[in-house]
């Protein structure tokens, strides 16, 4: 079988989504959703799963859309509240405040680790040429970015602070990741975007980018967790890199 590749003849530009791609974020996001959330739902409905709640409703999307969208799994619907809620409070902002507190306090105390073969993927298409975005819904995106020792491997970042300046919705709308390829000064079609979870998944569809790459590891590699992408690898270190991003000329 062929090796799934990125080929820099015709792709410029690689968009890489941080949580599950570039960090190795994604299991801590998903066990302060659970601490959160089973504390809310004790004595309203069964407690969060880990892993079919997470991946279903809460993977990839904005943290307030997330809560909206579990609890509305549940049949449950909360008041929006406001950023000055108590953290933990029975609002929507209130239980994205506690979610937030809990995470960035494991980040503090363990710190955030890079994928290694995503750091050999970002080195190797930055010695061919190509330039590379990260793209994040967090509002700490370049403090984990900073802490995994990996900006430097970045031209640029579109992360949760942009998207609230600029209004840009989250996936499965593609506008961040547009908001990327043109900060890039591509169009959608000569850049590749890199993501894990299912809405970024649909997001880089309906992008019309040239290559969507998914990184999906266990059963999430077969049936339709992967509709959409182009390539599904369980690990960027097998997605080759072939060609080479020739510089402008004037």
């Amino acid at each position: 079988m062929n090796e799934p590749v990125i080929d820099l003849t015709v792709i410029g530009a690689v968009v890489f989504d941080t949580d599950g791609v570039v960090t190795d974020t994604a299991r801590g996001h998903a066990a302060a959703w659970k601490h959160v959330f089973d504390a809310f739902l004790r004595g309203r409905s069964t407690p969060f799963d880990i892993r079919d709640d997470y991946l279903r409703h809460v993977d990839g999307r904005p943290r307030l859309d997330g809560i909206r969208t579990f609890l509305a799994s549940r049949g449950i619907e909360l008041p929006e509240g406001s950023p000055d809620d108590e953290p933990g409070a029975p609002t929507v902002r209130g239980l994205g405040l506690a979610k937030d507190r809990l995470f960035m306090e494991q980040v503090d105390k363990y710190g955030v680790a890079a994928f290694p073969s995503t750091v050999a993927l970002l080195h190797q298409l930055r010695r061919r040429g190509a330039r590379t975005a990260a793209v994040s819904a967090s509002l700490h995106a370049r403090k984990l970015i900073g802490s995994a020792g990996v900006t430097h491997l970045f031209d640029l970042m579109v992360d949760g602070n942009d998207a609230t300046l600029m209004s840009l919705p989250g996936p499965p709308d593609p506008a961040r990741y547009l908001e990327a390829a043109r900060r890039l000064d591509l169009p959608a079609v000569k850049v590749a975007v890199v993501v894990s979870a299912l809405p970024g998944i649909e997001a880089g569809r309906k992008g019309g980018f040239g290559l969507v790459v998914a990184v999906r590891s266990g059963p999430a590699t077969t049936g339709g967790d992967g509709a959409g992408a182009h390539v599904v690898v369980p690990d960027l270190g097998e997605l080759g890199v072939t060609g080479r991003v020739l510089p402008l000329t004037s």
